[in-house]
């Protein structure tokens, strides 16, 4: 039950785990563009 408590109000912000949450949800984005940016460039401008 770890994912789906509630957030404790009196637990203080943690910057380090907001910088890597972010940093993980960014990598994950380039990966998603890139697999992205490959299948276009396989189906679309095959020659």
């Amino acid at each position: 039950m770890y994912f789906f408590r509630k957030k404790d109000p009196n637990r203080p912000t943690n910057i380090n785990l907001r910088i890597m949450h972010f940093i993980n949800a960014l990598a994950i984005l380039m990966f998603l563009a890139g697999i992205i940016y490959k299948l276009i460039q396989v189906f679309i401008f095959k020659k």
